[in-house]
């Protein structure tokens, strides 16, 4: 695991969404949810402005009560800590519903509970499943505050949606469990790694397993626009016995039985946080062969039981106590750039980033769709 970055590698995520935009989404009862709830003066809310400020907004949160979120799962790029966080200064419940769940089943749990007190209120999704919550029209316009000051390759010109964090596709190995760790998607098909490799996720409805078959494909000669390659490196991977079905977590790295994951390098890196107790030297590195690169994206419900709740939790995650809760968890916060100049990064979590070299390639979100498409089509034929 490497502990320091240049300041030219740290700036290497920005630099490439923004480069796509030159070219180019829990039980709970608050106190009154209801089906009219996005009806609210809150519920209408495109920013705390509307509300009559910031204050205005974190008193009607309150007296909601609650916030409903699904699969955040705490272990994901310091998800615990923000989830904490936001309860202890708020006073606010949060409801995490599924925290092991993907981004397809938190866009279906939005899509099919509009009007009920259990929908969801707020949204972490990839790109390509933002996108979709959007074209259903699942999505409520927000602007935090600081919002013209946020590049405009990093939100949606209308408010519906905007980069949270985001990170690298990276290899993590059991340095214990395997000889030699691998370095590269070349390196995942030798003998030595049978019955070794794993993602953490389907592609066909994760974001982060997608993003692996992205990496993979940019591996062997395919590009952003066409990932079958990928798809044709998952199927030799399979037929040579080197991938394992079962998807990788903390609990199954522990066990022996994923000792190489394919996943984000905050996941990867928090896990080795984690594991290094427990015994296993957990190796992380970025692949000089697929560097793919992904901001996951956060919204509020168009149809949210707590709007104000919903709301309020996008000012926190957006606000420097939240970006510097991403930093900690090892993934690069939307707002970094801007941070740093102000000098209010966590220096110390920042210099814990792992290096990267080079420029990393990121999917547009038509490119992602179309990747998301090819994949839910061909993955079974490729691994099944």
């Amino acid at each position: 695991m490497k502990a320091s970055r240049s300041r030219g590698s740290r700036r290497a995520l920005t630099a490439a969404v923004c480069a796509l935009a030159t070219a180019a989404v829990a039980t709970g009862c608050g106190s009154a949810p209801t089906a009219d709830a996005q009806n609210s003066k809150a519920g209408k809310a495109a920013s705390a402005a509307d509300l009559g400020g910031l204050d205005k907004l974190v008193a009607a949160a309150k007296k909601e009560g609650e916030l409903n979120v699904y699969a955040l799962a705490p272990d994901w790029a310091n998800y615990g800590e923000m989830i904490k966080a936001f309860e202890k200064k708020y006073g606010i419940k949060v409801n995490n519903e599924n925290p092991g769940g993907s981004s397809q089943q938190a866009l279906n749990a939005a899509a099919k509970r509009k009007g009920q007190p259990r929908a969801v209120d707020a949204l972490d999704l990839g790109t390509a499943y933002m996108q979709d919550a959007k074209a259903k029209q699942l999505l409520a316009p927000y602007k935090v505050e600081g919002w013209d000051e946020v590049p405009g390759a990093q939100k949606q010109p209308d408010g519906s949606f905007m980069d949270n964090y985001g990170g690298y596709i990276s290899i993590g190995c059991d340095a214990k469990a395997v000889k030699k760790c691998p370095e590269t998607f070349k390196d995942l098909l030798k003998p030595e790694y049978k019955n070794k490799v794993a993602l953490n996720g389907n592609p066909t409805e994760s974001s982060s397993a997608l993003s692996a078959v992205f990496a993979a494909s940019l591996a062997n000669g395919g590009s952003l626009g066409d990932v079958q390659p990928g798809l044709d490196f998952f199927k030799e991977l399979k037929s040579k016995g080197n991938y394992v079905p079962a998807e990788s977590t903390l609990a199954t790295i522990q066990k022996g039985e994923t000792p190489i994951s394919i996943d984000w390098d905050y996941l990867n890196l928090g896990y080795g946080d984690k594991l290094k107790p427990q015994g296993v030297d957990w190796k992380v590195t970025v692949p000089k062969d697929g560097q793919y690169s992904l901001y996951y994206n956060q919204g509020v419900n168009k149809y949210a039981p707590h709007p104000a709740a919903a709301r309020l939790w996008l000012e926190f995650v957006y606000s420097e106590e939240g970006q510097n809760i991403w930093l900690k968890g090892y993934s690069r916060p939307a707002l970094f750039d801007r941070m740093e100049k102000a000098g209010t990064a966590d220096k110390a979590a920042a210099a814990k980033l792992p290096e990267v070299s080079g420029t990393p390639k990121s999917a547009t979100p038509e490119q992602e769709a179309k990747a998301k498409e090819k994949v839910v089509q061909g993955w079974g034929k490729a691994v099944g």
